[in-house]
């Protein structure tokens, strides 16, 4: 069954326009209440939101939708995608509600949902949800109708969390460090944890209005910290996103450090102390210096299709525990659920504490390969599976990198676009290989 509604990240648009309008987060959480009551009889949901303005309305639609399908709810308010998450485990809830959109905009908003659990769900329940909505709502009789209570201390117990996670023998105490949480759901949070590890903090990005959240700053506009950093003299620098799912990194100098570098960084800690890393998981797009950084220290990468919950999957059949992205999602599955930037960057500093070195010490052996990413417009019902000139090219472009470089090519999941990805140690020939490649097809442009 094909979903309508739901992506590879829960649903997701603008507001205003269907499906992120009030009416249908009323049917869609109605929707989801009756799909809980096939085996509970009571269930408990948490909704925690961003910062952004729509989710004032988004948050009162949710709210009555599971109330009239006779479901309970716990209010959390401004809350980190992963707070949500550890909270829906924590108080043994039947399900986890996230208001938010992530990186984008503030004019876009979505709805996405954790299991008792606290992981994400799979398609099957989300098709059983779509389900239920093609159908007349049922409404709960008066005296079976949910009711809703707001959990005050919310932040606060995620803030405790997130500060466990952090070995009991070390400290942030001596290092300042600038957090920018991109006016977005850990605008209080970030801040506070650092804060009460010791640091000396300098925040930015930590002002929200409804209307600013990722707007210049944040993860996916690091020049802010990047700025930040240099003028405060600060010895780090941490950016988040609106929900604070991912993370970036900035060293005294101003150098940013991305998910890939993390990724290892993490790894690198864990077998500084003695600990077994049986694999990692990256994705698709993971810089092959990682890999094979990785690999002259015995721990083999196993590449998964880009998105978190798919890295996710790729960890949970392997057992394995830790995996990311370079967009800097990264996962550490003995700490947490799910993604988490705060704790991923926990993870990282515990590495600097401890070892005594910068982050650029750290990665001195992992020098990033350029990578070239060019976009070849599709017409419409063009096969590029099928194009012999295209084959060729891949192969003869492979053969010549041999060992040292890699062709990824894949279509784009949102436009009618082919990517064209070379990576070599060499960045001019990364560059001409992807050209070469890309002339194959017609109008190449590069992003």
């Amino acid at each position: 069954m094909t979903r309508r509604y739901f992506g590879t990240d829960g649903i997701r648009g603008t507001v205003g326009l269907p499906p992120i309008t009030a009416d249908f987060c009323l049917r869609l959480a109605h929707s989801v209440g009756r799909v809980l009551k096939r085996t509970e009889a009571r269930p408990t949901v948490l909704i925690g939101k961003d910062t952004r303005i729509s989710g004032y309305m988004l948050e009162s639609a949710l709210e009555s939708g599971f109330n009239s399908a006779g479901v309970d709810v716990v209010l959390l308010g401004p809350l980190p995608t992963p707070g949500v998450a550890y909270l829906t485990r924590a108080q043994r809830a039947a399900l986890g509600v996230v208001i938010s959109a992530s990186h984008n905009p503030f004019d876009d908003n979505g709805i996405k949902f954790f299991s008792a659990q606290g992981a994400k769900l799979p398609d099957a329940w989300e098709q059983e949800v779509e389900a239920v909505l093609a159908t007349e709502p049922v409404w709960a009789e008066s005296a079976a109708l949910g009711k809703s209570r707001r959990l005050e201390d919310a932040a606060g117990r995620y803030i405790e969390f997130c500060k466990s996670t952090f070995a009991n023998n070390l400290t942030l105490k001596g290092m300042r460090i600038v957090v920018d949480a991109a006016h977005g759901a850990a605008y209080q949070i970030a801040p506070k944890v650092f804060h009460e590890l010791g640091a000396e903090v300098i925040s930015i990005g930590c002002a929200p209005d409804g209307l600013n959240i990722n707007k210049g700053v944040g993860a996916t506009h690091p020049q802010a910290l990047v700025d930040a950093v240099k003028a405060h003299r600060a010895d780090l620098g941490v950016a988040l996103d609106g929900d604070a799912d991912r993370l970036q990194l900035v060293d005294a100098q101003g150098r940013l450090f991305n998910g890939d570098e993390l990724l290892y960084l993490m790894v690198d800690d864990r077998l500084r102390r003695g600990e077994a890393v049986p694999g990692v998981v990256g994705t698709l797009m993971t810089n092959m210096a990682v890999e094979v950084a990785l690999k002259a220290r015995g721990v083999p990468l196993v590449r998964a299709k880009v998105g978190d919950r798919y890295v996710l999957e790729e960890l949970e059949k392997n057992q394995w525990i830790l995996g990311g992205e370079g967009s800097g999602h990264l996962l550490a599955l003995d700490k947490h659920s799910t993604g988490d930037g705060l704790i991923s960057a926990l993870q990282v500093l515990q590495t600097v504490v401890r070892s005594g070195q910068t982050l650029a010490q750290l990665l001195q052996d992992v020098t990033l390969f350029p990578q070239t990413l060019i976009n070849v417009r599709l017409q419409p019902g063009q096969d590029w599976k099928s194009n012999a000139r295209l084959a060729d090219a891949t192969r003869a472009v492979q053969t010549e990198l041999g060992e040292t470089g890699r062709v990824l090519i894949r279509a784009s999941g949102t436009e009618p676009l082919l990517r064209v990805m070379v990576e070599a140690r060499d960045a001019a020939q990364a560059k001409a290989c992807a050209q070469r490649i890309a002339s194959t097809l017609s109008d190449p442009s590069e992003p």
